[in-house]
């Protein structure tokens, strides 16, 4: 095979794995962004009523801190069984080191122009390459024993690292926790409660807000209007934009039509589930040069969700969660 040749299977491989690598920006603006994510108490996994505003209803939870009923928090003993089970075992690591080795090789080969089993009788044979994963998986399998040996008896009593997945809803019924920390699936007792006009008027007023907290990244805006399940996700959202570049911009936020879907009491907290349309005009912008990258700058947009707010007893009202329209 002439140099030429082996030069242009060389970039026409390099282009491949360039392509794959290749991931394309696209960002869904505003808060929410299309997604549905947060608690809806007692009733998270629970599909709202469908009303006259979006008569298909909601998409499900991708995101929430509230754990399903059908996986009740296990014990310590399960966590850790769950854990040692996740850890590759030794022969696993052997067997993908050695399908990687062999793979790597006969691709050598390829571009060598000796073909695929080509690169294996270039390195020594096939037998002295197999010695030397098997000395190497050996060495690795040898250090990562010292190694668990020396951690184990630290994260025999650690929890579970927090994450932005593992937020507390900020008002939970006791009777619920006490289940799950039973392991049982004892779910609390609801009732619904009627709603008035001020109520939906912190409703109307939470939208305009929560979005023009989110479009000038007001952390302490959106700490007051939203429990820290949403603050969370809100502020995951606005690190990975800042990460990027990229600002979104929300404006001129519009309550076209809004129903009351559920309203309910649960312990010491109150909960409203509204399927608001509304109006926005929204846009990602490049921070650096103010170019548009996703969004519409000047045309206004409509979108249809469902928002779920949570009340103390003796607090305001705060979102806890959004769902898109089915």
């Amino acid at each position: 095979m002439s140099l030429i040749s082996l030069a242009r299977r060389g970039r026409a491989i390099a282009f491949l794995a360039g392509a794959l690598l290749i991931v394309p920006v696209v960002a869904e603006a505003r808060p929410g962004g299309g997604k549905s994510f947060g608690s809806r108490g007692s009733r998270t996994e629970s599909a709202p009523s469908r009303t006259d505003t979006a008569p298909n209803g909601a998409q499900p939870f991708q995101r929430s801190a509230t754990p399903s009923p059908a996986a009740p928090m296990a014990g310590a003993a399960g966590g850790a069984a769950a854990a040692q089970a996740a850890r590759p075992s030794m022969a696993r690591n052997l067997m993908m080191g050695l399908g990687a080795g062999l793979l790597g090789a006969g691709l050598f080969g390829m571009l060598s122009g000796s073909g695929f089993f080509g690169g294996l009788a270039s390195l020594a044979g096939v037998f002295g390459f197999l010695m030397q994963i098997a000395l190497i998986g050996g060495l690795i399998w040898l250090a990562l024993r010292f190694f668990r040996r020396r951690s184990e008896p630290q994260l025999a009593g650690a929890g579970a690292p927090l994450s932005r997945e593992t937020y507390q809803p900020q008002a939970q019924n006791q009777a619920a926790r006490m289940g799950m920390m039973g392991g049982g699936s004892a779910a609390p007792q609801t009732q619904p409660i009627q709603l008035t006009g001020e109520d939906f008027n912190a409703f109307e007023r939470l939208l305009t807000e929560v979005n023009a907290a989110y479009s000038n990244e007001d952390e302490a805006g959106l700490r007051q209007r939203v429990t820290p399940e949403m603050f969370g996700y809100f502020d995951e959202d606005l690190s990975g934009n800042a990460s990027k570049g990229l600002v979104d911009r929300v404006s001129d936020v519009k309550l076209l039509k809004g129903d009351l879907a559920e309203a309910w009491r649960e312990g010491d907290a109150d909960y409203a589930t509204v399927a608001m349309r509304f109006s926005l005009i929204n846009a990602l912008y490049e921070r650096a040069s103010g170019k548009v990258v996703d969004g519409n700058a000047t045309v206004p947009q409509e979108v249809t969700e469902h928002w779920t707010f949570l009340r103390t007893r003796s607090g305001a009202w705060k979102l806890s969660g959004i769902q898109a329209a089915a």
